[in-house]
């Protein structure tokens, strides 16, 4: 690169290295900055760091000096902050899908964004998840081909597969691809999911993203109707583990000390009447699927679904099939 282009974009490096190398555990010296300029082909004195210093904090950016034999700095304005940085890190770690080899990839790079001398230091006591993570190594591409499918309002193709009693592969359809119309991505139950509109039916099919395979964005374009009649945040304030079913409103009553499963379950907007007994009522959106039964039966006799009628019918054929399965 030119002499004079470099030294115009010297200012950007300056900032990159004050990023990446330097925070208040440690802060950089003028040598060390030069010395990373020289590495990038920008020969310039030590006045010249100076200027560009000062420049780049009268535009704003948090750059302090620490004033020792030399002149140390370190920039204190970053994207995210430590906290910030912990929580992403549990989040990536948590995802079991995600591969191992992308989940300390992640890691490592979301911890060098506090810098060089707090990246080593927070990678020291991250606390590694006992989590089972799946090895498709395509995630990252699927979820950007479907990223981009969405963002263009366009079809998306895939293969999807389940696994056999030898942990092989075996997909659906006879290997033919799927056509569908994606609406939105959601992290759900430790797995990530494709929200897609099925026209014949005008309802929402769901897809692990992790089982998909030679992912593609179609020609044609989205419905309108997909995205003209779908609430994504209500679909999923009421699902159930990523089980769709026939939405209805339920009448609940439960003991008091299930009113923080509730709230962890349907949100804090959920309005709790206290009943002359001690228990509460409750009602919410929800939709029907054995998964939602099966949530029930977790808080056993202290929750207890009192309406609609063919609701509480449903969940009574569930439990007595449940029964059943154990009779010898």
């Amino acid at each position: 690169m030119e002499k004079e282009k470099l030294n115009k974009i010297r200012p950007v490096k300056i900032l990159e290295i004050l990023r990446k190398y330097s925070d208040e555990v440690a802060p950089i010296s003028t040598s060390f900055i030069l010395k990373k300029l020289k590495e990038e082909g920008i020969d310039c004195a030590r006045q010249t760091v100076y200027k560009d210093i000062k420049l780049l904090q009268e535009f704003g950016y948090e750059i302090f000096c620490q004033r020792k034999t030399v002149n140390e700095y370190y920039i204190a304005d970053r994207l995210f902050n430590e906290p910030e940085i912990r929580i992403l890190i549990d989040a990536v770690q948590a995802a079991n899908f995600i591969t191992p080899a992308k989940t300390e990839e992640l890691v490592n790079r979301l911890a060098w964004l506090t810098g060089m001398g707090k990246a080593e230091i927070l990678k020291n006591n991250i606390v590694q998840f006992n989590t089972t993570k799946h090895t498709n190594e395509a995630i990252y591409y699927n979820v950007n081909e479907i990223g981009h499918a969405i963002t263009a309002n366009k079809r998306v193709s895939f293969l999807y597969f389940d696994y056999n009693e030898k942990k092989e592969k075996v997909y659906r359809k006879e290997g033919r691809p799927y056509y569908v119309n994606p609406v939105a991505t959601v992290y759900a139950d430790d797995k990530y999911y494709l929200i897609t509109y099925y026209e014949k039916y005008g309802n929402i099919v769901h897809y692990r993203i992790d089982r998909m395979e030679h992912v593609e964005v179609c020609k044609e374009d989205i419905p309108a109707e997909a995205l003209d009649e779908i609430d994504v945040q209500r679909h999923k304030k009421g699902l159930f583990n990523m089980f769709t079913g026939e939405e209805t409103t339920v009448e609940f009553e439960a003991g008091a000390d299930t009113i923080d499963s509730i709230l962890d379950r349907f949100g804090e907007n959920v309005e709790l009447i206290k009943t002359p007994d001690g228990n509460i009522r409750f009602k919410a959106d929800v939709q029907i699927s054995p998964r939602f039964f099966s949530w029930c039966c977790t808080n056993n006799s202290k929750l207890k679904i009192i309406g609609p009628e063919k609701v509480v019918d449903d969940f009574k054929l569930f439990l007595t099939d449940l029964l059943k399965s154990y009779e010898t």
